[in-house]
């Protein structure tokens, strides 16, 4: 029987030394892109499917890595050359702590130019949908976002992105309970219009038609 030497072994991308690193922190990456909220190291953990202290290492490398100051820990050799060379770059943006939980923010610096950018960006007028969740707002601040979805009874995401998008909301502060996000109006809300402070929106008790209802959650 001929001698076929020795069997290779197949190596699959998660044997390679540091590639299950690389890969955890993309995937931190890619969840954290998408989410309206911050999201706390426990949770990214879960989902994942990863130890804590794993994630957290994780995600001080992507802090790292967006403040242009390279990778916490041991060096990684095992990355493509493109992404070695992108490193010590200092990205527009930066992933940080706010109300227990991680976030993509732009940085203080870009703050003004991405507000020019956007405003230029949204003419369009408003859909009820988006008037209506700027009412709640408006009349409920600080409030949050889950708050907002229960008064209207339907999901808010999109609408509360569109509103922090056109500049007519921003966050204010943190609920101290849950970590979530409570967003309130801008003074670019009171000129549009056309008063001083919010305190002088009409009462909607008189526009309601019960003169109870539509706001209170108490």
């Amino acid at each position: 029987m001929q001698d076929r030497g020795p069997e290779l072994s197949i190596v699959t991308p998660l044997d390679v030394p540091g590639q299950a690193q690389l890969d955890l922190d993309r995937a931190l990456e890619a969840i954290l892109f998408i989410a309206d909220e911050p999201q706390g190291v426990v949770q990214l953990a879960a989902a994942v499917a990863r130890p804590v202290a794993e994630v957290r290492a994780a995600i001080a490398r992507l802090v790292a890595d967006y403040d242009g100051t390279g990778t916490s820990g041991e060096p990684r050799t095992d990355i493509a050359e493109e992404e070695a060379s992108a490193r010590g770059i200092r990205r527009g943006f930066e992933l940080r702590e706010v109300g227990g939980g991680w976030r993509f923010y732009v940085r203080a610096e870009y703050d003004t130019l991405v507000a020019d950018f956007v405003f230029t960006q949204s003419s369009s007028k408003l859909s009820q949908a988006a008037l209506e969740t700027l009412a709640v707002i408006a009349y409920k601040q600080p409030i949050s976002r889950p708050s907002i979805a229960a008064i209207r009874a339907v999901n808010v995401d999109s609408v509360v992105r569109t509103l922090l998008g056109r500049g007519l909301i921003t966050e204010v502060d943190t609920d101290a309970e849950t970590g979530a996000i409570l967003y309130g109006t801008t003074d670019l809300l009171l000129t549009n219009i056309g008063i001083n402070s919010v305190d002088e929106l009409p009462h909607i008790s008189p526009l309601l038609d019960d003169g109870q209802g539509g706001f209170d959650l108490d």
